[in-house]
């Protein structure tokens, strides 16, 4: 073999919500999900597919360090107005092919709206840390 493989290393790396880094991330991802309609016509043996719109989600895993997930749900319990984010990863690891190829990746979705169980409290004799998994969606991706 005459080249060394450098694959990303996922380890380099950051999150941002609303432009504030997540000091305390250990995990993250964004997924693009088509939405695909599958059909045939007459005559044919395989089925077709088409593209017809699509969904953006994601998971944020952090070790809960701050208060300011209770604080967004305090506001909305108030002002029941939906709170939306800005979610920006970005890998860098400067030792990959990917980074020698094209640098940093950067991606932001934005309008990005929280949708599951979000742990207000959470006790476990036999656990020792606390990893908050919060999954969002969101309206699109720059």
């Amino acid at each position: 073999m005459d080249r060394k493989i450098e694959p990303i290393s996922v380890i380099e790396g950051k999150v941002f919500i609303n432009g504030f880094e997540c000091f305390d991330s250990v995990k993250f991802e964004i997924k693009f999900t088509p939405r695909v309609w599958t059909g045939k016509q007459l005559g044919m043996k395989t089925d077709s597919h088409r593209w017809l719109g699509y969904s953006i989600t994601g998971t944020i895993t952090r070790r809960r360090s701050t208060d300011w997930l209770k604080q967004v749900i305090t506001k909305y319990t108030k002002d029941t107005i939906t709170p939306n984010f800005i979610i920006q990863g970005i890998a860098n690891d400067r030792g990959s092919d990917y980074f020698k190829s094209h640098g940093t990746d950067v991606l932001t979705a934005v309008g990005c709206v929280f949708t599951g169980d979000i742990n207000l409290m959470l006790l476990d004799s036999g656990g020792d840390v606390l990893d908050d998994v919060i999954t969002f969606s969101a309206q699109d991706i720059v």
